[in-house]
């Protein structure tokens, strides 16, 4: 009877081992890359997980280059992207899915009084052509231009649109857009880039040939400095369950109100 028993409990065990195991794998979807999608990605898995209980989304924010390479790679479930994919990663076995349309801001110091940019005066400031603020009727300081790393979505999108690829100047060139912002809040002479999905509240936002940077004028195409945010995903691997239904929320028309008290414009 003793021996029964002690088969009886190993066996129960074993197979509340084959189900947790199960269980964790199946619950957990992991996305990696852009920096500037933060809030969105972290809204949309905080309103899943809620409604979803025992599944785990995780977000490793990598910046969109890494993210897009282990999505090719296989080391994450969805690879984040704010800029679109390029023929080539699309040739190597990725799939684009636009989630939502960002605004590219154009900020300065607070004290900066210079208010309105033309997208030739913005390519102008940070190809070092305009040296000083003075040139544009603001303060007598030294522009000083700061970006993204290379391989940021945001610093692709923004110099594609700039016409400046290869050619900025930067004094500084930081890793995610949060770093962006400080910097550019502590230096009165500074220029930078952010997403409008992020909080600016540390600095001032131009306008952009008289355009606001906002949802509106994103969605529209009045403001011309704008890029996708992307989830890339390998077409000839099937996502997970668990990963596949959190896609499949953020790509509805019920995550659009997620998505918007993010910052970022819906596309469904």
């Amino acid at each position: 009877m003793k021996k029964f028993i002690v088969i009886m409990l190993v066996s129960l065990v074993a197979v509340a081992s084959v189900f947790a195991n199960g269980d964790t794998d199946s619950a957990t979807v992991s996305t990696d890359g852009s920096t500037s999608m933060e809030r969105v990605i972290l809204s949309l898995a905080e309103q899943y997980m809620a409604d979803n209980p025992g599944v785990n989304v995780t977000y490793n924010p990598t910046g969109s280059g890494t993210g897009i390479t282990a999505a090719l790679e296989g080391r994450c479930d969805i690879g984040l992207s704010s800029r679109a994919l390029k023929d080539s990663e699309k040739e190597s076995g990725l799939v684009e899915t636009v989630v939502a349309l960002d605004g590219i801001a154009i900020i300065v110091n607070s004290s900066n009084t210079v208010s309105d940019l033309t997208i030739a005066q913005i390519a102008d400031l940070f190809t070092g052509k305009i040296s000083n603020w003075s040139e544009l009727g603001g303060p007598d300081a030294p522009v000083v231009p700061v970006g993204r790393e290379a391989g940021s979505g945001t610093r692709s999108g923004f110099e594609e649109i700039t016409g400046t690829e290869d050619a900025c100047t930067y004094s500084q060139e930081l890793t995610s857009t949060g770093a962006v912002i400080t910097a550019v809040s502590q230096n009165p002479g500074a220029i930078g880039y952010a997403s409008l999905a992020s909080n600016l509240d540390q600095v001032k936002a131009v306008t952009v040939e008289g355009v606001v940077a906002s949802e509106e004028t994103v969605k529209s195409g009045e403001y011309k400095i704008q890029r996708p945010f992307v989830f890339a995903t390998k077409a000839d691997t099937p996502l997970s369950e668990a990963a596949q239904s959190f896609f499949d929320y953020a790509t509805s028309a019920d995550a659009s109100t997620i998505i918007q008290n993010a910052g970022a414009v819906p596309v469904v």
